[in-house]
């Protein structure tokens, strides 16, 4: 039986819902750390039915202070999955501070800590490919140019480095994974297919608009379930390093938009294009994963865990 303690920061979110039911299938003592514990933001966690079966913390404010009265108070943590902070780059051009104090800031503290008390603890960190530079084909791996374009992309490559830092100046069992774009029916309703599900529902029922960006950008995107699985299994490896996941497979949210509205028959007079605040600058047309080295890594075996 595994006796194994894990905490995740952000449970309340897609991946962190989905990885805390995964690690309880896994025998695993699961902690979470959330700053709400409103029904609402414990939805996703009760719609998998685990809502009973986990302990959550809430920490209103989560600094340096706070994360070390959380180590005192649990003991001989096993594994440490950091996937909370802001996830939108759009959000992040108008709140930066906010941005890197979630997404940069309580990693520090919490690697600080791991270094200090000389802890055998596995820290695992979630970066993104918003923060590879735009360098066409846009085909990015683990040797790609770093290259960020928005604050969200910024403190989420500061967290990438923070990680390389910690694990070889420092000894600290930590790792990255620069996730690309990963879907759900847990996905927030913000994320742009989701939000193109859920309004296109609601404008057959009572009419309305759809307002949208550039469409015709096409992004690497996989199955949340999935990349969780590659999230932990990063943490089983002997050697544990930074690995890029995503599908290698691009699709266009134009694409996405037709099969939504043929499915619902719903014509394009209910879309509105191109909204200015919608568009980011500098956005890339296109980029998609190279995932070789990952599935090299974690045995190719990424999709076949979760039939078990």
């Amino acid at each position: 039986m595994n006796n194994k303690l894990a905490v995740i920061f952000g449970i309340t979110g897609q991946d962190g819902s989905y990885l805390a039911d995964f690690l309880l299938r896994k025998k695993y003592k699961v902690i979470g750390i959330t700053r709400n514990l409103s029904k609402k933001n414990l939805i996703r966690l009760s719609k998998l039915k685990i809502k009973k079966k986990i302990s959550i913390l809430r920490i209103k404010k989560t600094n340096h202070k706070t994360i070390k009265d959380l180590f005192k108070k649990i003991k001989k943590i096993d594994e440490i999955y950091y996937l909370s902070g802001e996830t939108s780059p759009l959000n992040s051009i108008n709140n930066p501070l906010q941005t890197f104090d979630s997404n940069v800031n309580n990693l520090v503290s919490i690697l600080e800590f791991v270094k200090i008390k000389k802890l055998k603890t596995k820290i695992f960190y979630a970066s993104s490919s918003e923060i590879f530079k735009n360098k066409k084909p846009n085909i990015f791996d683990e040797n790609s140019e770093i290259g960020p374009r928005t604050p969200y992309a910024i403190s989420k490559a500061a967290g990438f480095w923070l990680i390389k830092y910690y694990r070889k100046y420092h000894r600290v069992n930590c790792c990255t994974g620069i996730l690309f774009n990963h879907e759900s029916p847990l996905r927030s309703n913000n994320f742009v297919f989701k939000k193109i599900i859920e309004q296109t529902k609601k404008i057959k029922k009572n009419g309305g608009k759809l307002e949208l960006g550039n469409i015709k950008i096409k992004r690497d995107i996989g199955w949340a379930p999935d990349y969780i699985i590659a999230i932990w299994k990063m943490l089983q490896l002997k050697k544990i390093e930074d690995l890029v996941i995503g599908s290698g497979k691009a699709y266009s949210i134009e694409n996405f938009l037709n099969i939504v509205l043929k499915y619902l028959k719903l014509n394009k007079s209910s879309i509105v294009f191109n909204k200015k605040e919608l568009i980011r600058k500098d956005d890339l047309s296109e980029y998609k994963a190279n995932p070789s080295f990952a599935l090299k890594k974690l045995n190719g075996k990424i999709l076949l865990e979760l039939k078990k």
